[in-house]
């Protein structure tokens, strides 16, 4: 009994595991790893949060802000407007896009450039404020994970728990009576009976 106590306790116990750091020489320990991946996440985010957290947008920020909401509308209005000026006065309209058809090439290339980069531009700043937002509500909540604790949540949670946790997980299976429908028992009966 002792050399096979001896043996086990070389392999798995005493001063150490000899398999599992055996094992971790040819592949890595995924929970030191996801740790360390955790680590690098939440440093990521905090500097990424840093960044833009004093970022507060005044009077004129707010302004360019709704003055650069006017363009897209503005384009979808116009062109609809376009549809009903050709319907209402279509000389008008034919001599207006004779007009345009004067344009030399080169100039609509400039402002297809043009528009395309702006709402290109306003697309990433978007996806920018929407990727801090997001920063910031991980940061609040791991600040808010790291300094509630367990008596802190106790009286929110208290509701919960005096049905008991069994009751509330518990699935409900209604039973069905098929005595009085009769399209029930038309199909158990065609398929009962095979």
């Amino acid at each position: 009994m002792g050399l096979i106590g001896d043996v086990i306790r070389v392999l798995f116990g005493g001063r150490g595991n000899m398999v599992r750091e055996t094992a971790e020489v040819f592949r890595e320990n995924a929970e030191a790893a996801s740790a360390r991946d955790a680590g690098l996440q939440m440093t990521a985010i905090e500097a990424f949060a840093a960044e833009f957290a004093h970022a507060r947008r005044g009077r004129f920020d707010r302004f360019m802000d709704a003055l650069n909401r006017v363009p897209r509308p503005a384009l979808a209005l116009s062109t609809l407007g376009l549809f009903a000026a050709a319907m209402v006065d279509p000389v008008w309209f034919a001599d207006r896009m004779l007009g345009i058809t004067l344009v030399p090439e080169p100039l609509w290339w400039l402002m297809g450039a043009i528009v395309s980069f702006y709402f290109g531009a306003r697309q990433q700043v978007k996806g920018q404020e929407f990727q801090r937002s997001i920063a910031e509500v991980l940061v609040r909540a791991n600040e808010l994970r790291a300094s509630t604790t367990v008596e802190e949540i106790a009286p929110v949670t208290a509701g919960f728990t005096q049905f008991g946790i069994r009751e509330l997980a518990a699935p409900v299976h209604p039973t069905v009576d098929a005595s009085d429908n009769e399209a029930l028992q038309d199909w158990k009966a065609q398929h009962h009976g095979k």
